[in-house]
């Protein structure tokens, strides 16, 4: 949650030029296999320079050049990426549509539009870091309840935030008369330039006039919620009722997401597949050397608009009475190699390769009656990993948990609400390190 000095927007500009410079030259390097000659580099960097002003003037517009905050910062692949597709708009259109100069980029356009996307990301992202300032800023921290402690012990212990709560004022036992001595007390003593607020709570219409008058004190507000969805990646459960489906879910266009997600899935699905079929006459063999019984398995699940699929696996339990995970199925399940027929489940169209993970029929019907909202998960295609496998380190597997099953939903929900191309990136990379690291959930 960093407010940085007033340099920033400056600091950030000559990064973002020397960036878009450097990609080109490291474009030209990569394309010829050569160090670009004066020649080269010149014929490229005149018409390209043009196309630089014009795309950081779309940073400015898409509020690239504002405040940093930690807000900001997690949906900066995503406002990234929009401009970008903005840019290579105005690449094509001036490089092909008004011919003054005599190069016509294809190849070098398109690596360099991936290239400079991937240096600004690292840019902002990790480099940029070191040049601002260390100096943790003080916040007060207006709210109540569990999810307020959580917050405030949270950004209080812990040194990759940028600010600490120097203050915090539970709304649930605090006088409003003495509201507004104490604050701006609290505020002008420990120089507080951030104050994170519940403006959701009933009692909270009583100190907004209080508030108010900070603004011109240049104290900046943020919403508790937005702040605690930011820190720990899930939506808090107090906030999820009617309105926020309403406010969130409902209003949300994805459909040229859905598409690209789509043709991802087939495409990937679709080569992971084909290199599977490598496994799957030694699994055959070790299944039948070790039981002897089938070496397939599948499962009733409920999918998207709580439609009933059957995904399928290798089998890894006895099929006697006695239920137990076998020799081989224990190899397979750590492995996560039980999974991989469920790559064909991807290509009929019934999972994703990112999205909520489907439950049993009978696992629904049971959260469905005890978790509040618990159906909405299936807005949306179920997958082989999601945001809750990732993030949700005590998610229930085959046994009933209530408390649990609801924390997990308000993973499932982060996802549904901010779920991106840039999100399911790195839902997978995540995935590809758990499996590697052998520490599959």
């Amino acid at each position: 949650m960093v407010i940085v000095n007033k340099k920033e927007p400056f600091i950030l500009f000559i990064g973002d030029v020397l960036i878009l410079v450097f990609s080109l030259w490291l474009v030209l390097f990569l394309r010829y296999f050569e160090i670009p000659t004066l020649e080269t580099w010149v014929n490229h960097i005149q018409p390209f320079s043009i196309i630089f002003v014009f795309w950081l003037l779309i940073f400015y517009i898409a509020g690239l050049y504002e405040k940093h905050t930690l807000i900001l910062k997690k949906s900066l692949p995503n406002i990234l990426l929009n401009t970008q597709l903005v840019n290579s708009v105005i690449a094509i259109i001036f490089f092909y549509f008004i011919p003054y100069f005599d190069i016509t980029p294809k190849t070098i356009l398109f690596i360099y539009l991936l290239t400079s996307l991937g240096l600004i990301l690292l840019w902002r992202l990790k480099i940029f870091s070191y040049f601002g300032s260390k100096t943790k800023q003080s916040a007060i921290l207006i709210a109540s309840g569990e999810e307020m402690r959580e917050l405030r012990h949270e950004v209080n212990n812990n040194n990759r935030y940028d600010f600490q709560f120097v203050q915090s004022i539970d709304l649930e036992s605090y006088n409003p008369s003495d509201f507004k001595d104490d604050v701006i007390k609290m505020v002008y003593e420990n120089n507080v330039s951030l104050i994170v607020t519940d403006l959701k709570n009933q009692n909270s219409s009583l100190i907004v006039p209080s508030l108010y008058n900070l603004i011109f004190a240049k104290v900046q507000f943020l919403d508790k919620y937005k702040v605690y969805e930011s820190i720990f990646d899930r939506i808090p459960l107090s906030i999820i009722g009617y309105n926020w489906f309403l406010e969130n879910i409902s209003s949300r266009n994805l459909v040229s997401y859905d598409i690209f997600k789509r043709i991802m899935d087939v495409a990937l699905s679709t080569a992971v597949g084909f290199f599977s079929l490598v496994f799957y006459p030694l699994v055959f063999i070790l299944i039948k050397l070790d039981d002897g019984g089938r070496i397939f398995f599948k499962q009733e699940r409920i999918g998207q608009n709580n439609r009933k699929i059957e995904i399928y696996k290798f089998r890894t339990m006895s099929e006697g009475v006695d239920k137990k995970v076998t020799r081989i199925g224990n190899y397979l399940r750590v492995s996560r190699i039980d999974e991989l027929p469920q790559i064909w489940n991807v290509l009929k169209g019934d999972l994703s390769l990112i999205g909520p993970r489907p439950e049993t029929s009978s696992l629904v019907e049971t959260y469905t009656n005890q978790v509040p909202f618990y159906n909405i998960r299936h807005l949306i295609k179920p997958g082989l990993s999601g945001w809750a496998q990732i993030y949700h380190d005590n998610h229930p597997h085959h046994n009933v948990d209530v408390l649990e099953t609801k924390n997990k939903l308000s993973y499932d929900l982060y996802y549904i609400k901010n779920r991106s191309i840039f999100l399911d990136i790195k839902i997978a990379l995540k995935t590809i390190k758990t499996i590697f690291l052998k520490k599959g959930k």
